[in-house]
C-alpha cells in the first residue's frame, strides 16, 4: 500500500474507513450477525487495487487488506464456532468463512496468498483451512525449530502429549467434515551468509530442522508436497538492509533501485549485489510455484 515512506498507514486507514469497511475485520464484521449462513455481499467491495496508491506494484494484484480488528474479533468468533446448535456444525460453518469469500471470484485469479498470523487463534485456521498448500518461514534459532515442531502439533495433530487432546484437535475436525488439511508446500530457512553458506553459529540449527523434517517426510509423506528436502527446503539469505528499504518504501526488489535512496529524510545505502540475490531468492520460489500453473 506505500510502506512508511509513501503513506501506505494513512491508505490502510483510510480503507477501513469505507463504508463496508474494505478490509478483512469489515469482512468478518459483517459475518458476525449471520455466522452460519452465507449473507448476500460482493467480495469485491472489499478489495484493494494497491496499484491505484502505489505505483510500484502491478495492476494485476489484487489486496485484502488486513485489520488489527481481528484480534477484537477473535474472542467473538471463538465463541460462535464452539456454539452448541442442533443441526448445525458451528465450527465448519465459521471455518468456511474465507472459502465463502473467495469461491465466488476463484476464477478470477492464478494464485490466492494468505498470509497468517504465527499464533493459532482461530482466524489463523479460518486461513489455514482455507489453504491447499502451506509455507513455513523459519529462522536460525531454536524458537524456530520449536515452531516448525508445534506447527505439525497444531495443524497435523503429530506428537501431542496425551490422546485427550486427540478429539479436539484442528486436523480430527477436518477429517470428521472430510476437509483436506494443507499440505506443507516449502520450508524457506533464513539467515545465511552472503558468500559461505550457512553461518556457522547458525548451521547446528539448521540442520537440526532438516533431521526433523526429513523424519517426518519418511513417516507422513502425505502431509507434504514435496518427497525430499532438496525439493522442499529452500535456503534464503537474510534480506538485511535491502529488505528493509524495499518494504519501507512499498517498492518490489526488482524494482528497488541500487545506491544511496532516501527513507524517512535520511541516505540508505543499497548494495546491488545483495540486491541481486534477493531477487535470485524471490525468483527461485516463484520458478517452483510457476511450475505448478
Amino acid at each position: 500500500m506505500g510502506g512508511l515512506n509513501q503513506g501506505g498507514s494513512e491508505v490502510l486507514l483510510m480503507r477501513q474507513g469505507t463504508i463496508q469497511r474494505a478490509t478483512i475485520g469489515g469482512y468478518f464484521q459483517l459475518r458476525l450477525p449471520s455466522p452460519y449462513s452465507v449473507p448476500l455481499f460482493n467480495p469485491r467491495d472489499y478489495l484493494t487495487k494497491p496499484h491505484e496508491y502505489n505505483q510500484y506494484i502491478q495492476d494485476n494484484i489484487d489486496l485484502l487488506c488486513g485489520d488489527a480488528m481481528l484480534e477484537l474479533q477473535s474472542n467473538a468468533i471463538s465463541t460462535l464456532a464452539n456454539n452448541q446448535i442442533p443441526g448445525t456444525n458451528t465450527w465448519v460453518a465459521i471455518i468456511n468463512w474465507l472459502n465463502d469469500f473467495i469461491q465466488p471470484i476463484e476464477k478470477d485469479y492464478d494464485m490466492v496468498f494468505l498470509d497468517a498470523n504465527p499464533s493459532f487463534s482461530m482466524y489463523t485456521q479460518i486461513a489455514i483451512a482455507t489453504s491447499t498448500k502451506m509455507v513455513l518461514p523459519v529462522m536460525a534459532d531454536d524458537s524456530s525449530r520449536r515452531a516448525i515442531q508445534n506447527a505439525f502439533s497444531l495443524v497435523y495433530g503429530l506428537k501431542l502429549p496425551s490422546e485427550i487432546y486427540s478429539k479436539y484437535a484442528f486436523a480430527e475436525k477436518l477429517k470428521e467434515v472430510d476437509m483436506p488439511l494443507p499440505k506443507v508446500y516449502m520450508i524457506l530457512k533464513n539467515r545465511l551468509t552472503q558468500y559461505m553458506g550457512a553461518a556457522s553459529a547458525y548451521a547446528t540449527v539448521l540442520q537440526e530442522i532438516d533431521k526433523d523434517v526429513l523424519s517426518l517426510l519418511k513417516t507422513y509423506t502425505d502431509m507434504f508436497a514435496f518427497k525430499t528436502l532438496d525439493m522442499g527446503i529452500i535456503d534464503v539469505r537474510d534480506f538485511q538492509t535491502t529488505g528493509v528499504v524495499s518494504a519501507a518504501r512499498g517498492c518490489p526488489l526488482r524494482k528497488l533501485k541500487s545506491g544511496r535512496l532516501g527513507l524517512m529524510g535520511k541516505r540508505v545505502m543499497v548494495r546491488e549485489e545483495y540486491r541481486q540475490n534477493c531477487i535470485d531468492n524471490v525468483e527461485t520460489i516463484v520458478t517452483r510455484m510457476s511450475k505448478e500453473l
